[in-house]
């Protein structure tokens, strides 16, 4: 007893004592120095793994600490890394921590110390670090081997987008080493004599053999690596399960892409259910198929997770095993009496379990049905003549999942006769006097035609004579014919016809009357939507109205374009896909009345959307004066333009300075030096102007673009008009008349030239053929002849100087001439003068410009009976003609000398007279004095070889010398 009253006391006071023991033991900071620090590497996944312990902990002792980490590279004073790890300590505890390397730890040395804190609330304050443990080394370079060149890392698998960086070692201290990214070179940083890395960022797969990366020192070494790029590990898409019969779930989704590589296989699939703990690892990468349990289960918690060597993604699913039903398809799908409007089909569908209610739906394509039904199913209100797909699937009708997969199956309905009667039109237009109409009708829709048309029949009724019938048929696929008619009014009816039977006919009624009304023709506006327009209501026996038109109006002919409007209807929109902006359409719009005759009631006419003109007018200028001129355009066709013609501009150029004219504005046309004016014409149907109030003589620029409600023509080029001189006109109306009477009197002239030239210049006669040799002869002396020039006898001499000023002397002159006296030629008077010579006598001259010694032998001057008179006083008869000539010569050569050649000319003016006998050295004793002559002719000796033209009236220059009775020379 006494024993177990010791025994409490002292186990307190053991309890105490710990207790205080553990108080004072916390209330005083520790010294907790880690120790025992292990470093390890993991070459294949770059890391270093840490492991110390804490001895100055009790084994019993439990604290949170603060562990701070310190990692150098090369040398213990490069700290690249610091972090703390915080933890709860044990006594005699290992603790352990990992640090991944982004350089390869092959390339360089990694230093590690650490050191720690209490951190726990127990511990008073202040806190405070322990002392760093010893720095331990991890070196991965002892373990390379001899190599001269090393590349790290080695076949690395990374993620795409991933960081990575590449560094090499070499043993050679004169390196020159070059590194190459897929053959595309690739520049880093050195960070040790001997080490340098690269750092590739965001990179990207190239190809599931992986990227290709080496270094060479040439001539020394190459290293190479492979870079094993993965795709990125995506999160499972459409995670679904579902069940067909309640004994098996298939679940599917949607993997991605795939992560495989030579270097790490497919991603992985596992299915993890949490009700029943199960785990099941999947064959497939899209699917797996789950047993369902015995037991009833009925909640299903299903966790499907991806797995590959980088990273795990995983997605989860809870469900209700009845609420994932789908079922299986259905079968025998058939049909069975069917008829041109109705089919009944029928089909199977498998038992899902458990007592469910399955939904079926029945879809008819080609009329677009749904209906929902079960088991069988009757289709009236058919088209006859065509094919159809019947489809049906089911679903779970308590809780709606999915439609099972469809099944189908097609069946075809037969033909019936044509429902509706034809679309019916006509035109009528006079062919050699009679009607011709041209027929045309719609093809029946395939809902009216019932099946294939075969042909049509057009059965033509003449009113005037009911025996006079026609029928014709016309195959399929025509749509028109052609009806040669005589006058009179027809009814026509139009039927089609298929292998069952024909349609309702279709009655048109043909009147001359109705064609030939004139009604006036409106405007329509059309938009984007087609032409809206409206017309007048009619009379009560109208039972309706047609529209005609032509979609292609520039094509001739143009079939027509029709539509009918119900009676009671006074408005429609005609729309086509061929209308074209700018392109002008004619509308009429036709009454029908009850004996199916048409009437023309109005026209119409309207573009879609109007547009610029195109071209502009051909403008002719008429009625030029001073001040005006006409143009005119009046074969400008206004109905073919892109839009209706409002009227037209009238643009004038002038020359700078000058105002418009009135009724003309200025516009901002950049025209150089000119001035352009503007003039409007609001009347489409004025086609000719009068430009007035211009100036004369000046030069004008005109242009006419006509204009719409969408613009005007193109300002193409201007037409010059250049008005005339104000008296111009009558200038024309005087030169007009003159210019006539000229062409009058050369016509005239032309037609008598003959007669001119008898009157006026007749030829020369020849003195061999002369009458007055004749007459001569036959009076005086039988045997008379041609004198010779030797027998002239020269009256004066003309001497011709040149050049001007220059003072010329004759020997036998006696008289210096200055240059003021060369005013007349020279003459040398041979023969008496006129007031010394009392008689006159007949006497023959001629002109002879080339007279010299060659040519004496061919004398001109014809011989005549003359016999001089010596004046008193006066030794004897005048010297011979030759002598003299000669002694002339002699004299007159001398005195050439003094003048350059060719400047001086001889002329001789003679008054001629020879013997009777026609001997010129036997003169008769008693002569008959001679008469002076009335005409002097003039001759020229030219001495041989100096011949030159005779020189003007103007340009000679000579003074005249006179010889008296003792000057002549013998």
């Amino acid at each position: 007893m006494a024993l177990y009253t010791v025994f409490p006391t002292v186990f307190l006071l053991a309890l105490l004592s710990l207790s205080t023991y553990q108080s004072k033991v916390l209330s005083k900071p520790l010294p907790l120095t880690p120790e025992s620090l292990k470093v390890s590497i993991n070459s294949a996944h770059q890391c270093l793994h840490l492991q110390w312990m804490v001895h100055s902990l009790a084994y019993h002792q439990e604290l949170k600490m603060v562990f701070q980490i310190q990692i150098s590279r090369f040398t213990t004073s490069n700290v690249i890394w610091t972090e703390s790890y915080s933890t709860t300590v044990k006594g005699n505890q290992v603790l352990r921590w990992s640090w991944e390397s982004e350089l390869p730890l092959e390339c360089a040395t990694h230093f590690v110390r650490v050191r720690s804190m209490v951190d726990d609330a127990r511990i008073p304050e202040p806190k405070f670090w322990s002392n760093w443990s010893r720095w331990e080394e991890a070196d991965a370079q002892n373990s390379l081997g001899q190599d001269l060149l090393f590349l790290f890392p080695k076949d690395k698998l990374v993620e795409e987008g991933s960081d990575v960086t590449i560094c090499y070692t070499s043993r050679n201290p004169q390196h020159n080493i070059s590194c190459y990214l897929e053959g595309a070179q690739i520049h880093g940083k050195q960070l040790d004599p001997r080490v340098s890395a690269f750092e590739l960022k965001n990179v990207s797969f190239i190809r599931r053999t992986g990227t290709n990366i080496f270094c060479e020192d040439p001539g020394v070494a190459m290293k190479g690596t492979v870079l094993f790029v993965s795709k990125i590990l995506e999160e499972p898409k459409d995670f679904s399960c579902e069940t067909q019969d309640f004994k098996n779930l298939n679940c599917t989704w949607d993997p991605g892409s795939d992560t495989a590589l030579p270097k790490q296989p497919s991603q992985s699939y596992t299915l993890f259910e949490s009700f029943s703990g199960k785990k099941i690892l999947c064959e497939h990468r899209n699917f797996c198929n789950w047993q369902v349990a015995q037991d009833s289960q009925e909640m299903y918690n299903f966790t499907l997770v991806a797995e590959n060597y980088l990273r795990k993604r995983s997605v989860n699913i809870l469900f209700n095993l009845t609420h994932r039903v789908h079922p299986m398809i259905p079968y025998n799908l058939f049909f069975k009496n069917i008829s041109a409007t109705n089919a009944t089909v029928t089909w199977k569908v498998h038992s899902a379990g458990n007592d469910s209610t399955l939904l079926c739906q029945l879809e008819l394509f080609g009329e677009g049905k749904v209906i929902q039904v079960n088991g069988e199913y009757l289709f009236n209100e058919l088209e006859p003549d065509t094919k159809y797909v019947a489809q049906v699937r089911c679903a779970y009708a308590d809780h709606f999942w999915k439609w099972s997969e469809p099944i189908s199956q097609k069946f075809n309905t037969p033909e019936a006769a044509p429902s509706e009667a034809l679309d019916v039109w006509r035109n009528v237009r006079l062919v050699s006097g009679h009607p011709t109409v041209n027929l045309f009708w719609k093809p029946l829709s395939k809902s009216h035609a019932n099946g294939k048309i075969l042909f049509y029949k057009v059965f033509v009724e003449n009113l005037d004579n009911p025996s006079g019938l026609e029928d014709l048929s016309i195959p399929a696929p025509a749509n028109s014919t052609e009806l040669p008619l005589d006058r009179g009014s027809y009814q026509i009816h139009v039927t089609a016809h298929n292998s069952v039977g024909a349609s309702p006919a279709s009655v048109i009624v043909i009147s001359g009357d109705s064609e030939n009304r004139e009604v006036e023709e409106g405007r329509v506006n059309g938009t984007e939507d087609g032409f809206s327009m409206s017309w007048k209501p009619q009379a009560r026996d109208t039972v309706g109205y047609i529209v005609e038109w032509c979609d292609r109006p520039q094509d001739l002919p143009c079939d027509p374009q029709w539509k009918n409007v119900g009676p009671n209807t006074t408005s429609t929109v005609i729309s086509s896909d061929t209308f074209r902006p700018g392109v002008r359409y004619n509308f009429r719009i036709y009454g029908i009345s009850t004996d199916w005759t048409a009437h023309l009631l109005e026209r119409k006419t309207g573009y879609v959307e109007e547009l610029a003109p195109s071209d502009n007018p051909r403008v002719v200028t008429s009625n030029l004066t001073s001040h005006s001129f006409t143009l005119s355009w009046k074969d400008y066709s206004t109905e073919s333009q892109p839009g209706f013609i409002q009227g037209y501009y009238l643009y004038l150029k002038s020359k700078a300075g000058e105002q418009c004219l009135p009724g003309f504005k200025k516009t901002g046309l950049l025209t150089g030096d000119s001035v352009c004016c503007k003039h409007r014409i609001d009347d489409p149907e004025q086609k000719t102007f009068v430009v007035e109030n211009l100036q004369p003589e000046s030069i004008y620029e005109f242009l006419v673009t006509p204009y719409t409600s969408a613009g005007e023509g193109p300002l193409g080029a201007f037409t010059k008009v250049t008005t005339p001189d104000e008296y111009s006109h009558i200038l024309i109306r005087i030169l007009l008349p003159m210019i006539f009477c000229v062409l009058l009197i050369m016509i005239v002239c032309y037609l008598k030239s003959q007669w001119l030239k008898e009157k006026c210049y007749p030829d020369i006669p020849d003195p061999y053929k002369s009458s007055v040799l004749s007459v001569i002869k036959s009076k005086e002396n039988p045997h008379l002849t041609i004198m010779n020039v030797n027998d002239c006898v020269p009256d004066a001499i003309e001497v011709l100087n040149k050049p001007e000023g220059s003072k010329k002397q004759f020997v036998d002159a006696r008289k210096s001439l200055t240059e003021a006296e060369f005013t007349k030629p020279t003459y040398l008077y041979l023969l008496p003068t006129e007031k010394n010579y009392p008689g006159s006598g007949p006497c023959i001259c001629f002109e002879n410009f080339t007279y010299n010694q060659a040519a004496s032998g061919s004398g001109s001057c014809g011989p005549f009976p003359v016999t001089p008179q010596v004046p008193p006083g006066q030794p004897g008869p005048l010297t011979s003609p030759g002598n003299l000539l000669k002694a002339l010569e002699k004299n007159y050569m001398s005195s050439l000398g003094e003048i350059p050649a060719g400047e001086a000319s001889l002329n001789y003016v003679s008054q001629l007279a020879s013997p009777m006998s026609g001997d010129k050295d036997n003169l008769p004793t008693n002569p008959p004095e001679p008469a002076l002559c009335s005409e002097y002719k003039m001759q020229m000796a030219i001495p041989l070889g100096l011949a030159s033209p005779p020189p003007s009236e103007k340009s000679r220059l000579s003074s005249p010398t006179f010889l008296d009775q003792g000057e002549h020379h013998r």
